[in-house]
């Protein structure tokens, strides 16, 4: 079958090692809606606001829309619409605009919200000359013209810092019925139906899309007044900030199984999350569309310099600093949340409010992952498993790809190559190590397979545009794919994941969901058509085309809705006390509350180490911090020094695992040369130093909604030369990171932010600390990529590295303090079990350091904690001290304990030496001069 498998790759044009074929994915001009709305720009909006219809209630404007044709002074309504503009907490608006009485209902997506969003208040401010003004209770004004239609929105300062509607982009095409006529009677004097071109059907490399509903896509333009940039949408293999596109293609948001996928190129991959930041040195602002449809992006950037700006910007007599966005979706409605800022980090929150943040991961989830398409059989893992401590290189989970079913049949295993799978996992566990298996959506169609026979009894498969199952091709050959909109298919698959029906895996075995876009072989776009029909909850006086909804209405959401089941099932086959960890390829506005993320099929390229780094950025950015790309590259081979500097740079990524093609030559660390398995031994012990650092970071996410992995221009906001920076990256506001990206390199650019502030910069391995100025070259060795901790932080290091994380839970820490220029400190720090849900019952510690001349102390922020780590400190490095103490005591639990310091004047380092203080209680460190 693993032939079949690759045989079908081949016969599809797929096969990685030849680069992505661009003819088997859609342009612009292919995609039929795509096309037609890109190429509609009308001069004036035919949309007006009735303005006899406002109502203003609690948080809501309700009013009616109408589009409006004029014969002579006569005024022709055309359609209705209900529009709905609601104030939120956090300082965003949603604007909703559906049509007032639809043939059918529209679809609105329904999983990318984390619960229904807080309200704020709204009032009426004034209404006179064709403009109504609104204020919420946050100081913010939405101005909205009548006709044409035009909504502005308002920041502290009075200036307007987004605006929809601006370039009379806003459409809502309405849904018709398929309209026959009598003069083209066929031979037998039935009535033949007239096919405008594209409305009721059309075609891409010999596949038929039915459009049985016609036309019904949705389109609306944003203006960012004052943006020098704007950012997001990911997944895109291009930079962070975006590109104009008006010479080239949208932007494209449709989430596609692309093999070895092309750099730098806004064609669509595996994720799609619609969420757009703008930033200026004034301000940031947002807008979230709200759509799971497949989804354009036009952006236009006035202050690029491009043709078209030079243009605009000649005819409107000077520079124009904005940039305008258009959103082009094939169905749904209108639905575009806009955040209004003002720093990035408001709108990051803002989005993250709306849409969840990640729970705390597991520990072990951060820490290293080795993995390969595929590990052969019991042997071939215990050998793996050996090898690392063999060599010395600790390691927390090891994988096992489609292989290990029987014959591609998930939730089993293969009966010769795995016999003994609950002993397999017992083994690793008893070390400290965790297993990841794969379990994708497509379920092999075979006779006797038990997944298959209940989904076929008892209808719960997607079904083709006929109502029949559904059936494509991916691994296992014939394949069909579970309903999860409908619940009692989730319910189904739910109880999938308990032991005992999952023989062989415990608690400390975890999901990687791959190939959920879905991925079919055989499909349009190597995916599922768009006409397939999914399940609606039955209504009274709905059927036919009201019955269902269409794939196109939900693709983008259709992993979600797979990935939300696996979480459920992974929780309840604990009931409820484990954290569960999940892998996804496919993504979407919300996927963060579920699991973690990488970069899909990279290969072992340069350019693909380059372009993870940006991608992780822009995910981070929209709620998906926990991302990171398969270091090595998951084709090809790479040679020592792209597989150095890759682990080097995954070592700062979120989620850090090596994983390879079934074709490719074997690459554990230990099987390079002697001196490049030390090179990467290096790279992955520096990660474990760091896990704790790494913890608390989540932790806060969590807390606080903020990106564990951020932009430069997010904590130096009014830095211009930071806002284009997307190869070197702050985790949390403590460590800037700058991996080495470029072969054969002895120095690189580095941009030290913070002049401003009188910022200090101090290198990880020296402690030598660095003015904050801008951009420097830094010489560079194989062994070295540049990683520096902020003045004014503190960051928590376990120096104790072990075969795996749990290993470490009570080792003692050492405690880096980075002092600023006016010689303190702060940081933070989280402790818990690593595993369950137990913080929940306050089960943790959240502490805070503070260092100043005077001292140090450590202080429960949870002033309840209740957690017994048996952790102590072993050491505290404070850099960049000019006046050291003479005499230091520690007081922790009424008892008074000299300490002993050595002070480093080559590099301003004073080490405190075995302090002992325990990090189950509160303590300070006096300092007498």
């Amino acid at each position: 079958m693993k032939a079949l498998g690759l045989l079908l790759i081949a016969a599809l044009g797929l096969n990685g090692s030849l680069g992505v074929d661009r003819n088997n994915f859609k342009t612009c001009d292919q995609s039929g809606f795509c096309k037609r709305l890109r190429g509609l720009k009308p001069e004036k909006s035919q949309y007006a606001l009735n303005v006899d219809s406002v109502f203003v209630h609690g948080n809501v404007l309700s009013a009616e829309v109408v589009t409006v044709d004029y014969e002579g002074e006569t005024k022709n309504v055309l359609w209705r619409y209900a529009l709905r503009l609601s104030a939120l907490a956090d300082s965003s608006f949603r604007v909703e605009m559906d049509e007032a009485d639809p043939l059918y209902p529209r679809y609105r997506t329904q999983i990318a919200l984390e619960g229904e969003p807080k309200a704020d208040g709204i009032k009426l401010v004034s209404n006179e000359n064709g403009k109504l003004t609104l204020a919420n209770n946050q100081g913010h004004r939405v101005v909205i013209t009548t006709e044409p239609l035009k909504i502005e929105f308002v920041d502290h300062s009075g200036e307007v810092s987004v605006v929809l509607n601006e370039n009379s982009q806003l459409l809502v095409e309405p849904l018709r019925a398929r309209r026959e006529r009598r003069d083209d009677d066929d031979e037998q004097g039935n009535a033949v139906e007239v096919e405008e071109e594209g409305t009721w059907g059309e075609n891409f490399k010999g596949h038929h899309d039915s459009k049985p509903r016609g036309n019904e896509a949705v389109s609306l333009d944003v203006s960012f007044p004052g943006a020098n940039h704007v950012y997001g949408i990911p997944e895109h293999t291009d930079n962070f900030f975006l590109k104009t596109t008006t010479s080239s293609e949208p932007y494209r948001l449709y989430n596609l199984d692309v093999f070895e996928y092309e750099l730098d190129s806004p064609m669509a991959i595996y994720g799609a999350v619609p969420v757009l930041y703008s930033h200026s040195a004034k301000r940031s602002a947002g807008v979230f569309w709200h759509n799971s449809a497949e989804t354009w992006v036009d952006i236009v950037n006035y202050s690029e310099g491009n043709v078209v700006s030079s243009l605009v910007n000649f005819v409107t007599g000077g520079q124009k600093q904005r940039v305008d966005a258009r959103f082009m979706s094939e169905s749904g409605i209108v639905d575009i949340f806009v955040l209004m800022g003002d720093r990035p980090a408001d709108v990051f929150r803002q989005y993250t409010a709306l849409t969840g943040v990640a729970p705390i991961p597991p520990k072990f989830s951060l820490a290293y992952h080795q993995s390969r398409w595929n590990y052969n059989d019991e042997n071939d893992l215990r050998s793996v498993d050996e090898g690392f401590d063999e060599h010395d290189i600790p390691a927390d989970t090891l994988w096992l790809d489609i292989e290990y079913t029987d014959k591609k049949k998930y939730f089993t295993w293969d009966v010769e190559k795995f016999r003994h799978p609950a002993e397999m996992v017992a083994n690793l566990t008893a070390k400290g190590r965790k297993l990841v298996v794969i379990i994708d959506p497509h379920i092999k169609r075979e006779a006797g397979y038990f997944v298959h026979e209940d989904c076929t009894e008892r209808g719960y498969y997607v079904k083709n545009k006929d109502g029949n199952d559904y059936e494509g091709w991916c691994w296992p050959g014939s394949s069909s794919y579970p309903d999860f909109f409908n619940p009692e298919v989730t319910k189904y698959y739910v109880e999938r994941y308990k032991f005992e029906n999952f023989p062989g895996t415990s608690k400390d075995v975890h999901i990687w969901n791959d190939m959920n876009e879905p991925s079919v072989f055989n499909g349009p776009e190597i995916t599922m058509p768009k006409d397939c029909r999914h399940w609606k909850p039955p209504q009274d006086g709905q059927d036919g085309l009201a019955a269902y909804w269409e794939h196109r209405h939900v693709h983008n959401e259709y992993g979600q809705w797979y990935i939300q089941a696996t979480h459920q099932g992974m929780l309840a086959r604990t009931d409820g006390k484990y954290r569960p960890f999940i892998l996804t390829r496919s993504t979407f506005a919300g996927t963060q509350r579920y699991a973690a993320v990488w970069t899909g099929d990279n290969a072992a390229e340069w350019g693909f180490l380059q372009a993870s780094v940006p991608m992780c950025i822009s995910l981070a950015a929209a709620g998906i911090s926990f991302c990171g790309s398969d270091v090595g590259g998951f084709f090809k081979y790479p040679e020592a020094e792209l597989m150095t500097r890759w682990y080097q740079a995954g070592a700062y990524q979120a989620f850090f695992r090596a994983h390879s093609h079934i074709e490719t030559k074997r690459r554990e660390p230990w099987l390079y040369d002697a001196t490049t398995t030390s090179r990467i031994r290096d790279a992955v012990r520096r990660r474990y130093a760091l896990l704790d650092f790494w913890y608390t970071l989540f932790y806060e996410h969590m807390v606080d909604g903020l990106p564990v992995t951020r932009p430069l221009f997010q904590e130096f906001p009014k830095e211009e030369a930071t806002f284009t920076i997307d190869n070197q990256y702050l985790l949390g506001d403590k460590l800037l990171i700058r991996p080495v990206l470029e072969q054969g390199v002895s120095s690189v650019k580095v941009y030290l932010p913070g002049k401003e502030a009188s910022t200090l910069w101090y290198d990880v391995d020296s402690y030598q600390a660095v003015a904050a100025n801008g951009w420097m070259n830094l010489d560079v060795t194989i062994t070295k990529i540049p990683v520096y901790q902020r003045g004014g932080t503190i960051v928590p290091r376990k120096e104790r590295i072990r075969r795996a994380s749990s290993l470490m839970a009570n080792d003692p820490y050492t405690l880096v303090v980075a002092l600023d220029s006016n010689n303190t400190a702060h940081g933070t720090i989280y402790i818990d079990d690593g595993e369950t849900f137990d913080y929940r019952t306050n089960k943790y510690i959240y502490a805070s350091f503070h260092y100043e001349p005077a001292g140090m102390t450590y202080k429960f922020k949870n002033v309840d904690a209740n957690y017994p780590t048996r952790s102590w400190v072993e050491r505290i490095v404070i850099a960049g001290i000019k006046n050291a103490p003479k005499a230091a005591r520690l007081v922790q639990g009424g008892k008074t304990t000299p300490l002993q310091m050595t002070l480093h004047r080559g590099n301003d380092v004073l080490v405190i030496r075995k302090p002992g203080a325990s990090m189950a209680k509160p303590w300070e460190i006096q300092f007498t001069y």
